[in-house]
């Protein structure tokens, strides 16, 4: 496979949300170090992982462009991909707003954008960017499902479910393994309540999607999410213990979510939190990812592994003191406290826990994930009260 096929093989991984994407981009690199394109999907790729590990080896990739030749258009991602790991999410956002403007059918821009933006719940922007491209597409265009899934999930986000669902089946006729519309089906179907088709839609739809890596537990847990809903606790935990047992960091905050939603709900997980909390403890020092932080507090309140959570509290401390950065204001606005708070309810102090969660501020939604991941601080708020003391409740 020489350099043009990989990449164009990464282009096709790429809207099929396939975990092959970053080990095709590489071989493009690798076979051609002067294409700038396949360096800067490596790239991308690496910034939008959580992974600090990830983020820190974009440097590596940053060192390879350099000096290379670039369209207009390159220059466009180099400075966005230079913003972008330079820690300011937003900024590099904001230039790929640029970039799909004057480029609309870019894929890569569009992916990207709307990661940063899910990172940091900027969900205006995550529907004006692909409400801009759409239209400048058409059917006819090879990637147009990708696009329309794109949409879709910018839709359901937004709050527009019938619209989504609509977009999404439309993107599954053109492609059936596309495993982001399947995504949003799915978040659509949680979000109405809708949780017995979700189990039957999933169910018969299995195949499409499993074998996706990282995405593919994450729809197992949409599916365990839907089992919760109908009160079957035995089913989600085998949804758990047969699919969620990955070894990357967003299997890991899938498996911290469903097990504390579990634990909320007074559900018997037995030891599932031990080992879990072993697999997150390499990580307790990142303070990279605000979200990945609360995950991981999850893990370690849940096992009782006080020492985790204490090497967690003081590397986020850390990072706040530093001022600035990559996820520095989520950090200190919600990451920290909502850290402790979790850490509070997993000691039983309840009280000290609601208090901490209903301080929060307005912009809580802004540390990043869908409105079915956020959701964890609400419920554990709403736990808290209940096993409160009833003097403070």
């Amino acid at each position: 496979m020489d350099a043009r096929q990989a990449y164009a093989a990464a282009l096709a991984a790429l809207r099929t949300q396939s975990p092959e994407t970053l080990a095709l981009a590489r071989i493009a690199a690798k076979a051609d170090p002067s294409f700038v394109a396949a360096h800067q999907l490596e790239a991308w790729l690496l910034l939008c992982s959580r992974d600090a590990r990830d983020f820190r080896s974009v440097g590596g990739v940053l060192e390879r462009l350099d000096g290379l030749p670039m369209t207009a258009q390159e220059l466009l991602h180099a400075e966005a991909i230079a913003a972008t790991a330079g820690g300011d999410y937003a900024r590099g956002a904001r230039l790929i707003d640029g970039i799909v403007e004057k480029y609309p059918h870019d894929l890569v821009a569009l992916v990207a954008g709307q990661v940063f933006d899910y990172f940091i719940g900027d969900l205006a922007a995550l529907l004006r960017r692909t409400a801009l491209a759409l239209p400048r597409w058409s059917s006819a265009d090879p990637g147009y499902h990708a696009m329309l899934s794109l949409h879709a999930f910018a839709l359901e986000e937004s709050g527009s479910y019938e619209e989504a669902e609509r977009a999404a089946h439309r993107a599954l006729a053109l492609e059936p393994h596309d495993v982001r519309a399947h995504h949003v089906v799915t978040h659509v179907l949680e979000m109405q309540g809708r949780a017995e088709e979700g189990i039957r839609w999933m169910g018969a739809r299995t195949p499409f999607w499993t074998g996706a890596g990282a995405a593919s537990t994450h729809l197992w847990w949409h599916l365990a999410l839907h089992q919760l809903e109908l009160g079957r606790v035995r089913l989600a935990l085998e949804v758990y213990d047969r699919r969620m047992q990955g070894r990357g960091l967003s299997e890991r905050i899938d498996a911290s979510a469903l097990l504390w939603r579990m634990h909320l709900a007074g559900h018997d997980v037995g030891a599932r939190f031990a080992p879990l909390a072993e697999a997150w403890a390499p990580y307790a020092e990142d303070a990279h990812c605000a979200f990945n932080d609360i995950h991981a507090m999850m893990a370690f309140a849940g096992a009782g592994h006080w020492q985790d959570a204490a090497r967690l509290l003081a590397a986020q401390e850390r990072r706040v003191a530093l001022r600035g950065g990559a996820n520095y204001d989520m950090t200190r606005l919600v990451g920290l406290p909502a850290s402790r708070a979790l850490a509070a309810y997993g000691r039983g102090d309840y009280a000290a826990a609601e208090t901490v969660l209903r301080a929060l501020p307005p912009v809580a939604h802004r540390i990043g994930g869908s409105h079915a991941q956020r959701d964890i601080l609400q419920l554990t708020r709403a736990a808290a009260i209940q096993r409160r003391p009833r003097k403070a409740a």
